[in-house]
């Protein structure tokens, strides 16, 4: 069944064999995106030997005792920055909160930008001592990633190839290492992340230790997507979904509990939420809007106002 969700080869992007091959990847990149709101990119040029060295650190961290780890936590700080304990974020109108700890790497910007009172300095656990450096280099390697796959779907919309660069340069993309724990229960009423949407323009999914990724599809089904291991799972956001007027629709998404003896392993996955700069305004694109996908939203809104809205939506705020 994951087969369905088509995984593409983005060195046909960014060096084709021929423009007609470029064109071709453009279209299949779209159709996907259409269709599913999902798709896998291999041949992405992200060294495996950043994504381990990464993903060692981060698992080091989840490792440390809870008083240590509670010590990075920001009260009211809407888990922008640092760590988010086990228990607290809640997907939109769930009953029960997500099986998960998290940390949040955020981008590194001057204290004198016009976006330091919207994006806080990042912390760094002193106790992983490679933690800063290979996690903020694999948050600029999926942002540069990240950045290539949004000029892909301009072209496909009918905008400039670099139409998003100067409204995604100062964004306030977030990486995102999560743990989810060993299930110890067999009547655990939660999922490890229950169903839900992505708030930002594009998440970009970067190795998993385990299955569980369901993408929801068209038909209502729940269709399994655990990609290879030179794969990057990239899915549309909300944000983008709001802009294109729902030609990419932001796909529902779980995480579900493995069976048996599989739950009572950790689960480990790091996503890159790339979102706008804050004071980008989210605005239907005209050439999204036809008689028969009129504007579904009038009235625009700043990425920063959206972020807030719905980070209480979640209970992050």
């Amino acid at each position: 069944m994951a087969a369905r969700i088509p995984t593409l080869d983005i060195t046909r992007f960014t060096a084709p064999s021929s423009e007609a091959d470029r064109e071709a990847f453009i279209a299949e990149l779209g159709a996907a995106y259409r269709e599913w709101g999902f798709a896998g990119i291999r041949n992405h040029g992200i060294a495996q030997a950043r994504i381990d060295a990464a993903y060692d650190d981060f698992k080091r961290f989840f490792a440390l005792p809870e008083e240590v780890k509670k010590q990075y936590h920001v009260p009211g700080g809407g888990g922008a920055r640092g760590y988010t304990p086990f228990g607290v974020e809640t997907a939109k109108g769930a009953k029960h909160f997500d099986l998960k700890e998290f940390w949040h790497i955020g981008r590194e910007i001057p204290d004198d930008s016009r976006y330091r009172a919207v994006m806080q300095p990042n912390l760094w656990p002193e106790e992983v001592p490679g933690f800063r450096e290979h996690g903020y280099g694999l948050y600029e390697d999926l942002d540069r990633l990240g950045s290539r796959v949004l000029s892909a779907l301009a072209l496909h919309i009918g905008l400039a190839e670099d139409w998003f660069a100067d409204k995604t340069d100062f964004g306030n993309s977030i990486l995102r290492p999560i743990h989810y724990p060993p299930i110890t229960a067999d009547d655990v009423p939660n999922v490890r992340a229950g169903a839900h949407e992505d708030i930002n323009l594009i998440t970009l999914l970067v190795g998993a230790s385990a299955s569980g990724l369901e993408v929801l599809s068209r038909k209502g089904e729940w269709v399994p997507f655990t990609a290879d291991a030179d794969t990057i799972v990239v899915n549309i956001g909300d944000m983008l979904q709001r802009l294109t007027n729902h030609v990419y629709p932001s796909t529902t998404h779980r995480v579900v509990n493995p069976p048996a003896e599989q739950a009572r392993k950790p689960r480990y996955s790091v996503p890159f939420f790339l979102h706008p700069n804050p004071d980008f305004l989210i605005d239907v694109l005209p050439s999204t809007v036809s008689a028969d996908n009129p504007s579904r939203y009038p009235e625009p809104i700043t990425a920063q106002g959206y972020l807030e809205e719905r980070l209480r939506e979640i209970k992050l705020k």
